[in-house]
Order: structure tokens, then C-alpha cells, then sequence
């Protein structure tokens, strides 16, 4: 997934911009990518992650674009 192959790559670059990379690279990618490698980070299931983390995420990701 765009040159992430390691779970410390992915605590480096931390979820959006492991996401924002890989969108540059597969630009299908949905948001639910995005809930998916925050999952994997914090260990909480992605259909929390949707629900209870979804506006942070998506101001960070908005931030992380500008």
C-alpha cells in the first residue's frame, strides 16, 4: 500500500498520512481506509473508529491537506 509495508512505517507516518499517501497512489480509496489503519493503531475497532473518531479524523485529514 504505497511503500507502507511495516506496522512502525505506519506509526511513523501515522494514519492520514498513510492515508493521504496512499489515496496519491490508488485514488479509489475510501474513508473507510482511513478507519481501518487508525484502527490498527489504536487497537479499537473501525466501526468505532467511524463512529466516535470520524470528525476528528476528518478535520485532521482536512488540516493535513492544506
Amino acid at each position: 500500500m504505497a511503500g507502507i509495508t511495516t506496522l512502525e512505517q505506519l506509526r511513523q507516518l501515522g494514519s492520514v498520512a498513510a492515508y493521504v499517501k496512499t489515496r496519491q497512489c490508488h485514488s479509489r480509496a475510501s474513508l473507510n481506509l482511513l478507519w481501518a489503519l487508525e484502527s490498527v493503531l489504536t487497537d479499537i475497532p473501525w466501526q468505532q473508529i467511524a463512529k466516535q473518531h470520524r470528525t476528528s479524523l476528518l478535520l485532521a485529514l482536512d488540516q493535513y491537506e492544506q
